[in-house]
């Protein structure tokens, strides 16, 4: 019997649209491989079997009635657990909110209920989407399904290893230095981030406001661009919002590469970056020019100081957003407390973890009396600089490519004691969060050691469709997905 679990989102989808197969059972095929790895693969926080089976079975209803249930009917989708998901735990990895729960759901996840598509459950994640490992979430460590004494990356690790080990063909991760492309490499499956402004952050709970994003993993870039499709679009809730008409991306995904402007940033390709990446990146150039693309090399001269930029920026915001856990109204609240100073100081001590401290410390420094002008207020001049080089570029190619992250997944533990050296795993996707523009992680190459490498393709503004046409262009001449998976869940 075939495993449906195997099968893309996009896959499915024809299958279920054409009753080939029906919603039922491909909900029923995820759950059985989650029963199957996920004790070993740990990429859950919550699994709503009950619920997703209700919702698949009103899908099967509905078609057998001649009705048409949405765009992704009876695809089952997992969600990173910093979306607000009505009536079910909402963590964020953290004990903060170990017992919240919304009233509401994020916009998001509406829209791909009104899509018809079946909500599998919450992924973890590093706490507060704070890390590059998910080894600082609170509850537990996911295992990369590539080898499982390494990290998935992060701070969306659960969603891309619940992709990459066949429980979901599809989940929405979110993104504010590299959050979902970087796992998206660990894991060697495809992963968007989006426009700022393209998707409504209405039910992510913030980070960094003007750095985060939501966007989708798949098996596949079409699976990105139908997901895509349902989530992108301007919401009266998000004042961040943008009124910008919404493509059928999938319709757009059969452009040829023929005179597509592909440029190739110096400072991307440093003194000491790893030369199976290197070697890797560049031979999926080379197939690009062989299908007609031309490939130029270009300067973004402000590059050095993009990760500097971005941790006080990034700081600063995390202050900010996460001085409302205060244990007044919502969250944790430390016991025996008798005076408003001590609860406000003992909750948030007992309740945050350790890597949240550090930024929230950062942070308020950055912003205080006497340094705001010095770190803070420079680093907004520095992001202005930074959006200027990517403008500049963006006259000359259509697109920019580089290496993903500088290494292929680590060992847990590897980085955890020196925050510098984990922070740099941010090194080349940090910067596009900055400026505010989409970029995709696709998988290009296998190391050595049997992990998965991926490229990043960057776009200017809203250039969506361009970049998962591209990327569409790329995977199938490369055509990873069938000849590399993750054998480690094989045992």
């Amino acid at each position: 019997m075939e495993e449906l679990f195997r099968l893309s989102g996009s896959e499915l989808l024809r299958r279920i649209r054409s009753r080939e197969i029906s919603s039922q059972e491909a909900t029923r095929a995820c759950l059985r491989r989650m029963k199957a790895v996920e004790g070993r693969v740990r990429a859950f926080r919550c699994i709503l079997e009950e619920e997703a089976l209700a919702t698949a079975e009103a899908i099967d209803g509905a078609f057998s009635r001649g009705e048409d249930p949405g765009s992704l009917a009876g695809l089952p989708v997992a969600l990173k657990d910093v979306l607000c998901l009505a009536g079910h735990p909402t963590t964020c990895g953290s004990r903060v909110l170990e017992k919240f729960i919304p009233p509401y759901d994020a916009t998001v996840i509406r829209r791909l209920k009104e899509a018809g598509a079946v909500i599998l459950g919450k992924t973890n994640m590093d706490e507060f989407a704070m890390g590059s490992s998910t080894e600082n979430s609170a509850f537990e460590k996911t295992r990369n399904p590539w080898d499982l004494d390494r990290v998935p990356g992060g701070s969306s690790g659960g969603s891309a290893a619940a992709v990459a080990a066949d429980m979901a063909p599809v989940s929405l991760g979110t993104d504010t230095g590299g959050s979902i492309r970087q796992p998206a490499a660990f894991c060697g499956v495809p992963g968007l981030k989006t426009t700022y402004g393209r998707v409504s952050r209405f039910g992510l709970v913030a980070f960094a406001s003007s750095l985060d994003q939501i966007g989708p993993f798949g098996k596949t870039v079409e699976d990105l661009a139908r997901t895509l499709s349902v989530i992108a679009g301007y919401d009266p809730r998000d004042s961040t919002s943008a009124r910008v008409p919404v493509p059928d991306y999938a319709s757009q995904l059969s452009a040829p590469l023929r005179s597509i402007r592909l440029g190739v940033p110096k400072e991307y390709f440093p003194a000491g970056l790893d030369s199976q990446i290197e070697g890797a990146v560049r031979a999926m150039l080379t197939r690009a020019e062989a299908m007609g693309a031309r490939v130029e090399e270009l300067s973004l001269p402000h590059t050095d100081f993009s990760i500097p930029t971005y941790y006080i920026l990034a700081t600063a915001e995390a202050s900010s957003n996460l001085a409302r856990y205060d244990g007044v109204r919502y969250g944790y609240r430390a016991e025996g407390a008798h005076v408003l100073g001590e609860m406000y100081r003992r909750s948030r001590s007992e309740g945050f973890g350790r890597e949240v401290k550090r930024r929230i410390m950062l942070g308020t420094y950055v912003l205080s009396s006497g340094y705001y002008d010095a770190y803070y207020l420079k680093a907004q001049k520095v992001r202005t600089l930074l959006k200027a080089d990517f403008d500049a570029a963006f006259e000359k190619v259509d697109l920019i490519v580089t290496p993903t992250t500088p290494s292929t997944a680590f060992r847990f533990g590897e980085k955890t004691e020196d925050p510098l050296q984990m922070y740099l795993s941010d090194i080349f996707t940090a910067t596009i969060n900055l400026v505010g523009i989409p970029a995709l992680s696709l998988p290009c190459g296998i190391a050595r050691d049997g992990l998965p490498i991926g490229a990043q393709i960057v776009g200017p503004a809203f250039s969506e469709p361009r970049l998962l046409g591209v990327a569409a262009a790329l995977e199938s001449e490369m055509d990873f997905r069938s000849h590399h998976r993750p054998k480690a869940l094989d045992a």
